[in-house]
């Protein structure tokens, strides 16, 4: 579900509209996310790291970016995100846009537990 923001892609439903869950809801109408995919600067993202499952993603957004790490592993694993190598130079402020939570200022290498199979996506600026 996060790719498709990162990357700017059309959001493709391909369940019973009328049986989703309310937990299947909200994932599909996360206004949060939704703005990064439909973010008026129209650029898509690239990776720019990866480090066996752990992949790390940036879009570039008109007031700041978007940071998507991935974890395609069947366990849990620490990520290391490094945001100096995305082109910051001092600590980035950051919003985990699945919680709705800023997350304060975060420093430039970071390092996150991602779930099994998980994403944690970013609003990020400085």
């Amino acid at each position: 579900m996060s790719l498709w923001a990162i990357l700017a892609a059309p959001l493709l439903a391909g369940n019973d509209l009328s049986k989703m869950t309310p937990e299947t809801v909200a994932l599909l109408t996360n206004r949060e996310v939704i703005a990064i995919d439909q973010d008026k600067a129209g650029k898509q993202g690239d990776r720019v790291d990866a480090e066996g499952p752990i992949e790390v993603w940036k879009k570039s957004l008109a007031d700041g970016s978007a940071v998507g790490i991935f974890n395609r592993a069947k366990t849990p694993l620490v990520a290391h995100v490094d945001f100096a190598r995305m082109g910051y130079r001092n600590r980035v402020k950051a919003r985990d846009l699945w919680l709705h939570k800023d997350l304060g200022e975060l420093p430039l290498t970071y390092a996150v537990t991602i779930p099994a199979h998980g994403v944690l996506l970013l609003r990020v600026s400085q």
